[in-house]
């Protein structure tokens, strides 16, 4: 491989890592998620604000992130 196919981190787009409520969720996903037992979930969101997926934990939204050649950071 060359240098050129190698992309540093700042070249790759950023996405929040945020938890979410399940009762604040629509309702087909809040009774997906209450019927897994699950109270609290992980969002991961575009710069531009767009939820790009939930996940269970916090973990798994920085690896599903990383997979997906994003760079995750938590949001608050």
């Amino acid at each position: 491989m060359t240098h050129e196919a190698f992309t540093t981190p700042q070249e790759r787009p950023i996405v929040y890592v945020r938890k979410v409520q399940v009762d604040e969720l629509p309702d087909d996903l809040r009774a997906q998620a209450s019927g897994a037992g699950l109270k609290e979930l992980y969002a991961i969101g575009s710069e531009a604000g767009e939820q790009l997926a939930l996940v269970k934990d916090r973990e798994m939204a920085f690896i599903v992130a990383r997979q997906h050649d994003y760079v995750p950071v938590s949001a608050h």
